[in-house]
C-alpha cells in the first residue's frame, strides 16, 4: 500500500438520534464530536437518523422518522383533492387540443 493516501481506520461510535442506542465499530468517517464510551475511552461520535434500533424492518413497528419535513411536504402536495400543478403545454399541442374541441364530434 502507498503511504499517506489511505484514511485512518479507527474506532467510532454511531448514535441513533431517534432512539437511545449507540454502538462502537471501526470506520474511516470523520467527526468533530466525541463521546466517552462505556470502557472509559473517548471516541469520535457520528449521529445517525436511522439504525437497526429504529428501522421498521428490524423493529417490526411502523415508526415514521422525518427530521427534514419531507413527508409533510409530500402529503400537502399530493393530498386527496389537491389541485395538481399546471404542466407546461407547448403551443403546437395547445392548438391541436383547441382544434379537436372545435371540430364536431362524430356525425351520424
Amino acid at each position: 500500500m502507498k503511504p499517506d493516501i489511505h484514511p485512518e481506520y479507527r474506532p467510532v461510535v454511531f448514535k441513533d438520534q431517534s432512539e437511545d442506542f449507540a454502538f462502537l465499530t471501526r470506520s474511516t468517517i470523520e467527526s468533530n464530536e466525541t463521546i466517552e464510551w462505556e470502557d472509559g475511552n473517548t471516541y469520535p461520535l457520528v449521529r445517525v437518523e436511522i439504525s437497526s434500533a429504529s428501522h421498521p424492518f428490524y423493529t417490526g413497528k411502523m415508526k415514521l422518522v422525518d427530521t427534514a419535513g419531507r413527508v409533510e411536504k409530500f402529503r400537502t402536495k399530493y393530498q386527496a383533492g389537491a389541485v395538481a400543478p399546471k404542466r407546461h403545454v407547448s403551443k403546437k399541442r395547445r392548438k391541436a387540443v383547441e382544434a379537436a374541441e372545435r371540430s364536431p364530434e362524430e356525425e351520424d
